[in-house]
């Protein structure tokens, strides 16, 4: 009653006003923790739904007394910066899509174009519209409106280099930079398969087989995951979201059934009508899937903050939950490794943190003291650092650690990259071995484009059909490693765990495909520090040495015409099984249109 008595502009004025400070406070929270900020979220959202529909309604009246056009796009880009937010926080893709909502109608109706030219401010405000747009894009899957963003950006900068000469828009030169360089290294080679888990190409959950040895009454899933990044100044990325760490960050989501054939028309052909009501929910929603693991990035963090969230987050793990860290690194050669007491830490604490590390089991099982990482790299480098496992720090320190009950004295799982790259027949000999992204990464994520690109093969020189074939190919080998294993006595029981998750799953079979092709790689010279490593080690009916990893490294090499690169055992040939590709292939299709049947694709 009394808000009625209050005149439209004051009480517009009075709601931006309190929007904006529930805004600020709500972006200085953690996205992390207990307290994940859903009531701050719903609070915040609440002001600028009735900010928007005000403004809707009495868009003239506001007009008259002064609200300018760029106001009301400043509205719209706070409303989708709480949803992507709030994505980050949760990982709920709903949130993704209905950021990308208000997005694009700020795009659509160019809230920020007029008068751009005359104001810097104004101007810098469209760049950090495209900007942001640009991430939700990107990590959205939508690579049409990508390019064209990135284009828009350029375009942009430029204008304004022409316009305000006397301002210096050198930062946002660096972001259209990074954008480009992004692109092109996240070719369309690179996404012929959806980098998430997709029922089109991945078993459903309900199809996994259980281990012969697995306790049923523990059925963990994969809760979190945190996403660190350590790289040099040189590597791929966009602000703060490396190449490697989007690769994982898809990893590590559910694809809904049917999203990644049609995605490239609901980019041209959108439908909606903007922020008044647009549903893109069935674009990238499916209920019948279960939530997204939640996940966090984390860029360059120091050793303080890194070890506050590791902390906070295992303390908060559900008793079926998975923790999974995915740390990527240089190593030597004058490059940063992940955790050193040179960024200011004092070596005492440094020591004191790779100790705490230490004794959440993240080096076990090692034979003697004398094999602990701490021990080792003391030995070598005279001072603490973190490191996972006894490896030795080489040109890449890379790794995946899965932590569940760890505190209590269980096994945690890692799996780290090869301590050298191998030489890889795509690459120059003066181009930087990380311009492509890790190859570990790209294995665990896109496993037969890795394979292609370490035989020198582009998206250039390989048509869809044949890709489908290799997929295929790929497909097969893992079910019969996944059949191994499931039916194997010797296997570990944190890696029996670890095939509960389907996510871990397949990022477990795909480290299997990687240690067998870079272990008969000729150009690796069949040297162990080109090879990557588990801990705990699986059974040896999944070595690289053995007669199935060797058949099904044969086999694809073969399949692209490759398999000089190659090094096998005498004895071993190409369909030694009875069956070539083209049988093979046959037998996946009939297997293919089942499963799509089942699962309703």
């Amino acid at each position: 009653m009394a808000q009625s008595s209050i005149p439209i502009p004051e009480l517009f004025w009075s709601l931006v006003d309190k929007a904006d400070r529930k805004f600020s406070s709500l972006r200085d929270l953690p996205n992390y923790g207990r307290n994940r900020n859903d009531s701050d979220f719903h609070k915040a959202f609440k002001i600028y739904t009735q900010l928007w529909k005000l403004q809707q309604e009495n868009r003239q009246k506001l007009v008259e007394a002064g609200l300018r056009r760029w106001e009301i796009g400043e509205i719209a880009s706070r409303i989708a910066q709480l949803y992507y937010g709030q994505y980050q926080r949760t990982s709920d893709s709903s949130y993704l899509s209905e950021a990308y909502i208000f997005y694009e109608a700020i795009l659509s109706r160019e809230y920020f174009r007029d008068g751009a030219s005359q104001d810097p401010a104004l101007a810098n405000k469209q760049l950090r519209f495209l900007a942001r747009f640009l991430m939700v894009c990107l990590v959205l899957g939508r690579r049409e409106m990508v390019s064209r963003l990135a284009n828009q950006l350029k375009a942009l900068v430029d204008e304004c280099k022409r316009n305000f000469q006397e301002t210096e828009f050198k930062e946002w030169k660096h972001v259209v930079h990074e954008i480009f360089r992004f692109l092109k290294v996240d070719t369309p080679f690179m996404n012929m398969r959806p980098l998430r888990y997709s029922f089109a190409f991945d078993p459903h959950p309900d199809s996994l087989s259980s281990v012969a040895s697995c306790d049923t009454k523990r059925r963990l899933v994969l809760h979190d995951a945190i996403l660190c990044s350590y790289r040099n100044s040189g590597e791929v990325k966009f602000t703060e979201l490396t190449l490697d760490t989007f690769r994982m960050l898809q990893c590590l989501e559910w694809e809904p059934c049917g999203l990644f054939s049609v995605k490239s028309s609901a980019d041209s052909s959108h439908n909606g009508t903007g922020p008044n009501r647009v549903n893109l929910l069935q674009d990238i929603r499916d209920p019948t899937l279960p939530p997204n693991p939640r996940k966090l990035i984390l860029y360059r963090p120091t050793v303080t903050h890194f070890l506050t969230v590791v902390a906070t987050i295992c303390e908060e793990l559900p008793a079926d939950g998975i923790l999974l860290i995915y740390l990527s690194a240089a190593g030597e050669h004058g490059l940063n490794v992940p955790v050193l007491s040179s960024s200011g830490l004092s070596t005492d604490v440094a020591e004191k943190v790779v100790g705490s590390l230490d004794n959440l089991a993240m080096s076990s099982p090692l034979s003697s003291p004398q094999d602990s990482p701490i021990q080792s790299f003391k030995e070598n480098h005279g001072q603490p650092g973190l490191w996972l496992g006894s490896r030795g720090i080489g040109e890449f320190c890379e790794g995946l650690l899965v932590i569940h009950g760890a505190e209590k004295g269980e096994t945690t799982a890692m799996l780290l990259s090869p301590i050298s790259q191998p030489p890889v027949m795509t690459a120059s000999s003066d181009s930087a071995p990380y311009q492509n992204g890790s190859l570990f990464t790209m294995f665990l994520t896109a496993p037969v484009q890795a394979f292609c690109y370490l035989i020198g093969i582009s998206g250039m020189n390989i048509d869809r059909d044949a890709y489908n074939k290799a997929e295929k190919l790929f497909s097969l080998s893992l079910t019969e490693w996944e059949t191994i294993l499931v039916a194997s006595v010797a296997l570990h029981p944190v890696w029996v765990e670890v095939m509960g998750d389907p996510f871990l799953r397949r990022l477990l079979l795909r480290f299997i495909f990687c240690r067998a092709v870079l272990a008969r790689y000729a150009p690796a010279n069949c040297q162990e520090v080109c090879f990557p490593a588990c801990l705990p080690h699986l059974p040896e009916s999944v070595s690289p040495e053995s007669m199935v990893c060797q058949s099904a490294v044969m086999r694809l090499s073969n399949f692209f015409g490759a398999i000089g690169h190659f090094l096998f055992k005498e004895g071993i040939v190409v369909g030694e099984s009875g069956t070539d590709e083209t049988e093979i292939i046959k037998a996946s299709d009939i297997h293919e249109s089942h499963f799509a049947a089942a699962n309703g694709c």
